[in-house]
């Protein structure tokens, strides 16, 4: 019965994927980008404004971890170890975790066998909660958790205590006499099957993304294609840029974004650098490491010399080997950082770095 349901569906719904995909529309990006930020700064609807003193600041930002039933197609199975040790370092440090969308991977799996699989993980998330460090944010795959109204009983179940769950949130940062929003959200927002209306949001978590699993259709999400994330990344810097004193920091598209630019992007960059120094040694180790970067992801902004550093993307915690990387806010910085398997060992990098200070002075 099952394979004769798939015979049958798989071509409509193929059809149907392909028709209403998730290919992100500019004006509704934007739109949607500036209807939230407003719902948070000027009513407190949608998520909280926080105001943070620059050196007590210490802010750790995760996203799509999508943790699933360590099954087969669980992404998130061989992070997890990389996870609880980044969990336990930044919970030691006393980190305020901001959890930022697609955290639990419900278009492939129910909660119940998520929570079942996780035990450990939303212990050590729960570490957070006990010191009212936590902020979580829903996402496109996790969406059931701004619309199920059952929602806060599972998160009772799964944290012990309640939780509540934003759309965004912002950090209110005073510089000198300069003060510096920090606009954190998952970034799905204009996202016509993710971001519509209370029926098509419903409609998508609860009945779409079950029906693709159970046809084993791979949907064009932005985590599976280079076109779309550049479309995501470019738009929502776009918004970023024409904003006054503001950052904004996503997560959805699972690729790092810092200072508005790609890993690809900094290392032309760097390249530029290198060559104008005659750097010979350092231009020989980035002209080796850009075919393989070019591998990953074979995009390049033309305009990425000038770009205004007012765009930052986590990226994901569930990269294929096991690598997680997130955004770190501490000691006065901006962080880009990557937990990984060193020698087995789950070992904390630092990728990129920069000063607030420093990055106020350019957005301006």
């Amino acid at each position: 019965m099952k394979r004769l349901l798939r015979f049958i569906l798989r071509k409509p719904v193929l059809w149907l994927t392909g028709k209403f995909s998730s290919a992100p529309v500019k004006e509704k990006v934007l739109d949607s980008l500036t209807e939230l930020y407003a719902e948070i700064t000027d009513e407190g609807k949608k998520g909280e404004c926080i105001s943070v003193l620059l050196n007590e600041m210490r802010i750790i930002i995760f996203s799509d971890q999508h943790k699933g039933a360590r099954n087969g197609s669980d992404d998130f199975a061989a992070a997890e170890k990389n996870y609880i040790a980044a969990l336990k370092y930044y919970n030691d440090e006393q980190f305020f975790f901001i959890s930022l969308g697609d955290c639990e991977e419900l278009w492939e799996n129910n909660i119940f066998s998520v929570m079942k699989h996780n035990k450990k993980v939303f212990d050590k998330e729960k570490l957070f909660i006990q010191r009212k460090s936590f902020c979580k944010i829903f996402g496109n795959h996790d969406l059931l958790w701004d619309n199920d109204p059952l929602a806060s009983v599972y998160l009772k179940k799964m944290y012990k205590e309640a939780v509540k769950i934003y759309g965004g949130i912002v950090l209110k940062i005073q510089l000198n006499e300069t003060s510096l929003d920090i606009f954190c959200t998952h970034g799905h927002q204009g996202d016509a099957q993710s971001d519509g209306n209370a029926f098509s949001k419903f409609f998508v978590s609860s009945i779409w993304g079950p029906l693709q699993n159970f046809l084993a259709i791979n949907p064009n999400t932005p985590s599976a294609n280079d076109n779309i994330k550049t479309l995501h990344n470019l738009f929502m810097y776009e918004w970023s840029a024409a904003q006054q004193n503001t950052i904004l920091i996503t997560g959805h598209t699972h690729q790092p974004v810092f200072n508005s630019l790609t890993h690809l992007e900094r290392l032309y960059q760097q390249l530029e650098e290198a060559n104008a120094n005659n750097d010979t040694e350092t231009v020989a180790k980035i002209e080796a490491e850009i075919p393989r970067r070019r591998r990953e992801y074979d995009f390049v902004n033309a305009s990425f010399r000038n770009m205004k550093p007012s765009y930052f993307n986590s990226g994901c915690c569930c990269f294929e080997d096991g690598t997680i990387t997130g955004i770190e806010l501490a000691d006065g910085c901006i962080r880009l950082i990557k937990w990984n398997y060193q020698n087995k060992k789950p070992t904390r990098t630092v990728l990129e770095e920069n000063t607030l200070e420093e990055l106020i002075g350019k957005l301006k």
